[in-house]
């Protein structure tokens, strides 16, 4: 797998000019994929325009000032993703990272506290030995659990950076969500109806505002209220 990726094929989601430079950073393995993440250094260049150039950047996060869910991250090409928190010591301004109404990856400003917890969606479970259970969520990482007590497509909110569970925000009739692809990105809507499929088909999840999408697109965000401050009109 190469290591370099031209501005022409960078994924849509990152926003960025396509003719201004031929080479972009290309974000490395991590917990999110290419094409739903964003590497590190465009955040700091491109959306947060704290400098000019990879040189500037790098010597940014050289001064271990920069965490991302609480943690310091160091490296210049590490993938940030959806509702991952972004947070810059020296100012103390934190930001969330969020979709638009056109699928591109936008950061809200957020106050500390809410840079605190962030909601993370169960992906599928495993059982362990012992009769543990490990769930694993939509940003690579994974809790154990000592019982099996979420279901698959629920939403966890959880404090930062020490993973310990605040809330379960299940996917239910009535809850509100986020679309995080397909047609109607960035998106907020009202869950109506589920339907099941049989086969390896996906199940469909239908909404009040009058269309349906499969699970892999459904974010839940609330019961009645979102838990968390959404993407405003002035996002970076």
């Amino acid at each position: 797998m190469s290591k370099h990726m031209k501005r022409l094929v960078a994924p849509k989601s990152w926003g960025i000019p396509r003719k201004t430079n031929t080479w972009v950073a290309k974000p490395r393995a991590g917990p999110h994929p290419v094409e739903s993440s964003v590497p590190l250094i465009i955040v700091l260049r491109d959306m947060l325009k704290l400098c000019d150039n990879s040189r500037e950047a790098k010597h940014i996060l050289g001064t271990r000032g920069i965490l991302i869910d609480g943690r310091i991250i160091t490296d210049h090409k590490f993938p940030v993703g959806f509702m991952d928190v972004v947070s810059i010591s020296k100012t103390g301004n934190n930001y969330r990272m969020f979709l638009d109404t056109h699928g591109r990856l936008k950061l809200s400003a957020i106050s500390p506290e809410e840079a605190k917890t962030k909601l993370v969606r169960i992906e599928n479970k495993v059982v362990l030995p012992k009769g543990k259970f490990q769930i694993n969520l939509h940003d690579g990482r994974n809790i154990i659990l000592a019982k099996n007590q979420y279901k698959t497509g629920d939403v966890l909110k959880i404090e930062l950076p020490a993973q310990k569970i605040l809330k379960q925000i299940p996917l239910k009739e009535g809850s509100l969500a986020l679309l995080i692809a397909g047609s109607h990105p960035g998106s907020l809507v009202t869950v109506q109806s589920f339907e099941i499929k049989q086969g390896s088909s996906q199940n469909l999840i239908g909404f009040k505002e009058g269309f349906a999408t499969v699970w892999d697109h459904v974010f839940v965000v609330g019961d009645k209220t979102p838990e968390i401050k959404l993407l405003e009109a002035s996002a970076i």
